[in-house]
């Protein structure tokens, strides 16, 4: 059986994402499944003047890095181009990372030039309704190895992915990171920690943690397979939204105590009377060792 020909390109981006996928423990055996046409930091057979002519063939284009129109040139070609070129070839396209999604960190440096590749923040971009058909969104800053192993793998074997109407793997996505988080009893109690790194307490109120406003499954497929930012004490920052990063990152909004914005699919009315529950009981073998949020 044929492989399919898979060509990893990268724009305006700092790595991470490369360097999270060579952390997958299977990594060879899933390059296997494939002709890899060209990797930025791994030995292959075509060079990446090759890969500027833009005639090799590509079955599946993986794209790292901010999307800039015009101004982000390699050996004297505009990366856009080169982009562009692969995407009309290409049967599957595969923006990895929130920067090559949503546009992500770089986008901050210049908000009106770069973008995603298909989104320019949480708005389509022009390039959305030629490539919507092929496109697949993984966003994570950086991404978790096995989220791309998952997508790699079903390509592989012509399986469907379902997707949400940001064209992220609903498999992955279709959940919040707050969903599987260790401290969840703690939020439901509306106990909070007062410090990064702390075992004991949530961080929503406290330290800003976006985790119920976030779609991803760091809490239930983890990283190295024992851990996640919530379990050793670290805000979730969001990093798989189009929103990302947000402005004031360690806080969150509260209105007298409310959170300005409700977590996600939790009408306010029932957030109010679960919260003023949970605020009226005094846990004993919580509250001895952090401070109940009020």
């Amino acid at each position: 059986m044929k492989k399919p020909k898979l060509l990893w390109l990268q724009s305006i981006t700092c790595n991470g994402n490369a360097h999270s996928f060579f952390n997958h423990p299977d990594f060879f055996s899933i390059l296997s499944h494939f002709e890899l046409v060209h990797h930025p930091l791994i030995d292959t057979k075509q060079s990446f003047e090759e890969v500027l002519s833009m005639h090799l063939a590509c079955d599946i284009l993986l794209l790292e890095g901010s999307f800039k129109e015009k101004g982000f040139v390699k050996n004297g070609i505009e990366i856009s181009k080169v982009i562009e070129a692969y995407a009309q070839k290409s049967t599957h396209i595969i923006t990895t990372g929130t920067c090559a999604t949503f546009g992500g960190m770089f986008k901050q440096a210049d908000p009106k030039n770069i973008t995603g590749f298909a989104f320019d923040g949480e708005e389509k971009s022009k390039r959305y309704e030629k490539y919507a058909h092929k496109l697949i969104s993984l966003p994570g800053c950086p991404i978790h190895p096995k989220w791309l192993s998952f997508v790699l793998l079903m390509l592989s074997q012509n399986k469907k992915i379902a997707l949400d109407e940001m064209h992220r793997p609903q498999e992955l996505y279709g959940i919040t990171v707050h969903q599987g988080c260790t401290r969840n009893e703690y939020f439901e109690w509306k106990i909070d920690t007062k410090g990064f790194g702390l075992k004991e307490g949530c961080l929503f109120y406290e330290q800003g943690c976006q985790a119920p406003y976030t779609h991803g499954s760091c809490n239930k497929i983890l990283w190295n397979d024992v851990s996640s930012k919530t379990r050793v004490g670290t805000p979730c920052f969001g990093c798989t939204e189009p929103t990302f990063p947000k402005k004031a990152m360690f806080q969150t909004k509260t209105n007298m105590g409310i959170p300005s914005k409700m977590p996600l699919g939790i009408p306010k009315r029932a957030y109010l009377t679960a919260t003023g529950v949970a605020k009226s009981f005094k846990i004993e073998r919580f509250t001895q060792r952090v401070v109940k949020y009020d």
